[in-house]
C-alpha cells in the first residue's frame, strides 16, 4: 500500500515504478481527494488521457474530473483544430477559473501541457453568463458570437456553431454536452431550452442559464487584429500585406490555420501551470518529457 502522505508531505520528485495501467485511476482519485490543491496527471498521449479521465469517474464520481487535449492538427498546418478539441479545452481552462470545494483532476498530455494559451485574465474576460430575462440585442449576440469563433450555419449540428431564426437563437456553446436554444421576446432572453441537435426535440428548460465560452482560442476583436498587423509586418516586411491570411485577419475574418498564429493576436500568452493556482500536485506518466 502506498503512503499517500509521504507522497503529498514530499519536498522532491518521487518515482513510483512498476506500476499497472489500471492502478492509475486508482492512486489519482485518491490522490485528488487528499491534495489541498488540485491534482494533475500528464499523460504520454490522447489514447492514455481519455481511458484515465473514463475510468477516474467510474472511481470516484464525486470528483470533477476534467481533461485537457492537445490540438488535433500539426503545428503551422492550413488546418485549424477541431471544434470539439477547442470546446474541451475552453471549458477546462474556464473551470480552473471557478472556486468550488469539490476536489479535481485535471488529466492532460505532455504536448497540450507545453503549449501556450490564453493567459487566465483573458479567459475570465471573455467568459459570459446568460440567463432568462437578460436584454441583449440579437444582432449584437450574433457578432458576439462570430467575433469568439462560433461559426454561423442554417441548422445547428456541433460545437461551436449558432443559428438566427426570427426570434430564436440557436447555439452550441463550448463545455456543454448538448445545443441550446434562446427563445427572444424584444431584446429579453424569455427562455433558455436545451435540444438535441440531431432530432431538433427539447430536453428541458435551463432557468438559471448557462456560461457562454469563446469557440475559439484564435479571437478577432479590433485590438487583436490591429496586434496581428503590426507583428505580422515586423516578422515579414511590408511585403507581406499581400498574404491571405494577412488579408483575411485584417478584414476579420476567420481562415483556416489561424489559430497557429495565436502569439501574434493576443497580448499576452500563458502555460496550462498558469491556470493551475498554488502548489497543485502534478504526476507524470514516465518517459514523458515535458518543457515550460
Amino acid at each position: 500500500m502506498i503512503a499517500l502522505s509521504r507522497i503529498l508531505k514530499s519536498s522532491t520528485p518521487l518515482t513510483l515504478a512498476g506500476a499497472p495501467a489500471g492502478f492509475l485511476p486508482w492512486l489519482m482519485t485518491d490522490l485528488a481527494r487528499a491534495a489541498e490543491a488540485r491534482a494533475v496527471f500528464i499523460a504520454s498521449d490522447e489514447i492514455s488521457m481519455r481511458a484515465l479521465a473514463e475510468t477516474a469517474t467510474w472511481f470516484a464520481p464525486e470528483i470533477e474530473v476534467l481533461t485537457f487535449p492537445s490540438w488535433d492538427c500539426l503545428p503551422y498546418d492550413r488546418a485549424s483544430p477541431s471544434l470539439r478539441v477547442t470546446s474541451e479545452r475552453l471549458a477546462t481552462l474556464a473551470a480552473l477559473q471557478r472556486r468550488t470545494d469539490k476536489p479535481q483532476l485535471i488529466i492532460t498530455t505532455a504536448n497540450a501541457a507545453s503549449q501556450r494559451v490564453l493567459t487566465p485574465f483573458r479567459i475570465r474576460q471573455l467568459t459570459a453568463h446568460l440567463a432568462p430575462g437578460a436584454r441583449i440585442d440579437r444582432d449584437r449576440l450574433a457578432e458576439m458570437l462570430q467575433a469568439n469563433g462560433y461559426v454561423r450555419t442554417d441548422t445547428v449540428a456541433d460545437a461551436g456553431e449558432f443559428a438566427v431564426r426570427g426570434g430564436l437563437v440557436d447555439l452550441y456553446p463550448a463545455g456543454l454536452p448538448h445545443a441550446l436554444r434562446l427563445d427572444f421576446f424584444g431584446d429579453e432572453i424569455e427562455s433558455v431550452r436545451s435540444f438535441d441537435p440531431a432530432d431538433q426535440r427539447t430536453i428541458g428548460r435551463m432557468e438559471e442559464g448557462f456560461t457562454l465560452l469563446p469557440a475559439s482560442e484564435a479571437l478577432l476583436d479590433e485590438e487583436g487584429i490591429k496586434r496581428f498587423r503590426t507583428r505580422y509586418r515586423e516578422l515579414f516586411g511590408a511585403t507581406a500585406t499581400g498574404d491571405p491570411l494577412y488579408q483575411a485577419v485584417s478584414e476579420g475574418r476567420r481562415l483556416a490555420g489561424m489559430d497557429h498564429w495565436l502569439p501574434l493576436i493576443e497580448d499576452k500568452m500563458a502555460s496550462l501551470f498558469d491556470h493551475l493556482g498554488e502548489r497543485p500536485l502534478i504526476v507524470r506518466e514516465l518517459g514523458v518529457e515535458t518543457s515550460g
